[in-house]
């Protein structure tokens, strides 16, 4: 039998790490893509490639998407959750780093889904967007961060609009996760991040697994009528 193939963008990040081992764990062939260029155990194949680039380079996303028609023949999920996450105040923003944010977490997650929507249309299959809790509660020096997850929530909906009865697209805006990303958000300062766990009801902050289990819940067809959902993970 044919596995399920997904492909995880940002796969050696907190989240995306545990999305692969998840997905590997549940019978799935996982094809990784990662700026960092370093073998994952939960990745079938493993592709060093850069979403800034790939939005900016004609000839790089040319030699990219070869490389992914000859690589990937089949494609059953896209889950786009690479981001970059850039923490500076309005009067130290640089459009080159708000550019950079916007292309990473907005518009190629959009060029992936275009150029991989052909596949994932012969397999019914999906994609799923990793958003963000701040699109819709943020703080100080996410300006770009914010704003990108926002816009990557509206795409999603209006995706699974345009493509009805093709493909479904969904989202999920997990909040306090237990990631790097996180912690450099708190300038990993530990006092900080164990007042965030006492602040929840639960008495802590998500962990990288909670959003990989409903990742796989909604690439299922047993919740095929999920589609234009942005769901909180909180």
């Amino acid at each position: 039998m044919n596995k399920n193939t997904v492909i995880i963008t940002g796969v050696l990040g907190g989240i995306g790490t545990q999305l692969a081992q998840t997905f590997k764990e549940n019978d799935y062939n996982v094809i990784g893509l990662d700026i960092k260029d370093q073998s994952s155990p939960y990745c079938d194949k493993f592709f060093k490639f850069d979403l800034h680039q790939y939005c900016i380079d004609p000839q790089y996303k040319k030699d990219i998407e070869e490389v992914f028609d000859r690589e990937v023949p089949e494609l059953f999920l896209l889950i786009n959750n690479a981001a970059v996450q850039i923490l500076v105040n309005l009067s130290e923003l640089r459009l080159q780093d708000w550019n950079q944010t916007l292309n990473v977490n907005l518009t190629g997650p959009l060029m992936l889904s275009q150029f991989f929507l052909s596949r994932l249309e012969r397999s019914a299959g999906s994609i799923i967007n990793i958003a963000s809790i701040h699109h819709q509660l943020t703080k100080k020096r996410f300006i770009s961060y914010a704003s990108s997850k926002s816009a990557l929530v509206g795409l999603t909906k209006a995706l699974s609009v345009d493509l009805q009865g093709r493909i479904r697209v969904n989202a999920i805006s997990p909040a306090a996760i237990d990631t790097q990303m996180l912690r450099d958000g708190f300038d990993n300062n530990e006092e900080k991040v164990q007042m965030l766990n006492e602040i929840h009801p639960i008495q802590r902050i998500g962990k990288p697994q909670e959003v990989s289990q409903l990742a796989l819940l909604l690439a299922e067809n047993k919740l095929g009528f999920i589609n234009g959902a942005n769901l909180n993970i909180d």
